[in-house]
């Protein structure tokens, strides 16, 4: 495999000096996983040739490839690079992450810039919810279990759960959150909210997706009907550890955690008590504390526990989906209109009116 050059721009010979200066072209950094192949760079971006200058890089050269750039497009969305070569970004005006979670991004210099800070929202929506759906469903009808009996050849007949008139508690009510409420109520599930405040559900002329919503700072006050526990939360300083002990032991006896938002918002020691002793039953596990998960986590002999490899949203296609949402961005921002999809730097997620910005 060979490496990529560490910038690369399509319209020069000189691939690792800046644009000319006749050259008024906006420079937009990629940062690709470290030791991409050329093949690795994304597809689609041609829309963009000749109204920018590209320059794809991995973290080695990264440093270089900032230094004069207009906007970065974080292809690599789980790198902290940006953090590494701050004091190299002297024109910087937009950061965008092909992810919905910000979590590695958002640094103390960076919150306190004005540097417009994008996500991938709403490209996840609909395959997360289906994942989710996917493990509900798994879990009420036993498909897991029968697959192990399966295996061992042995046939034995069980009653299965009904979803009709279950309920599930969605923590996080983004557009994630959203998406799996539909799935869910589509299911005949009620669901419920848990949100950074409380307020009106449908049962109260409020909220269209969730019957009620709860304050998520007091989720073990509120858990204690759900047979589902969906977790869809981003990972901030609020939501660090939110699901803990105390939650595990208000919830009802049987009932099933998914976590698909992000791992360190879950206590893993806890987690693993409430599966061994039997009070939860099972969970099923996208995304977890330390990624890839240890091959020596007891999680992954767990009880009732299900793992997959953070890929509750990668569907077929969804790089070639990723591409096109930034390449519609950068174009509005090459227009002087409005970004779509900015972060509350504050916060750390994009606000449900989160407003929008011009290019400089």
């Amino acid at each position: 495999m060979t490496a990529p050059n560490p910038i690369e721009s399509r319209e020069s010979a000189e691939p690792s000096r800046p644009a000319a200066a006749h050259d008024a072209r906006p420079v937009v950094a990629v940062l690709l996983a470290d030791g991409a192949a050329p093949d690795d760079r994304p597809r689609h971006l041609e829309p963009l040739d000749g109204r920018v200058a590209w320059r794809f890089t991995d973290a080695a050269g990264f440093a270089q490839a900032v230094r004069g750039a207009d906007a970065v497009l974080l292809w690599d969305f789980f790198s902290s690079a940006l953090a590494d070569v701050w004091e190299r970004c002297d024109r910087l005006q937009w950061v965008h992450v092909a992810a919905a979670g910000v979590d590695t991004l958002l640094f103390a210099e960076l919150r306190a810039s004005e540097v417009i800070v994008t996500n991938a929202r709403g490209t996840f929506d609909r395959p997360i919810a289906e994942f989710v759906a996917a493990s509900v469903l798994a879990h009420a009808k036993l498909l897991h279990e029968s697959a192990a009996l399966q295996r061992e050849r042995t046939w034995r007949h069980r009653e299965t759960r009904s979803l009709t008139g279950a309920r599930a508690l969605v923590v996080g009510t983004g557009a994630i959150g959203r998406a799996i409420a539909r799935v869910l109520a589509a299911l005949g599930l009620r669901v419920d909210g848990a949100g950074s405040r409380a307020r009106a559900g449908y049962l109260a002329g409020g909220d269209p997706d969730f019957a009620t919503i709860v304050d998520s700072a007091h989720l073990a006050e509120h858990v204690g009907e759900a047979d589902y526990l969906i977790n869809a939360a981003p990972l901030t300083e609020a939501t660090r550890g939110l699901i803990g002990a105390d939650v595990f032991a208000a919830l009802k006896p049987g009932a099933h955690l998914v976590n698909i938002g992000r791992g360190p918002t879950v206590d893993e020691p806890a987690l693993l008590a409430a599966v061994t002793s039997g009070r939860l039953d099972g969970a099923s596990l996208d995304v977890f504390v330390t990624e890839p998960l240890p091959p020596d986590s007891p999680l992954w002999d767990a009880p009732g526990v299900v793992i997959s490899a953070h890929m509750s949203g990668d569907v077929v296609g969804w790089r070639d989906t990723l591409a096109r949402q930034f390449v519609a961005n950068a174009q509005r921002w090459l227009d002087g209109e409005p970004l779509e999809n900015i972060v509350d730097k504050q916060l750390g997620y994009v606000p449900p009116a989160a407003g929008l910005a011009a290019r400089g």
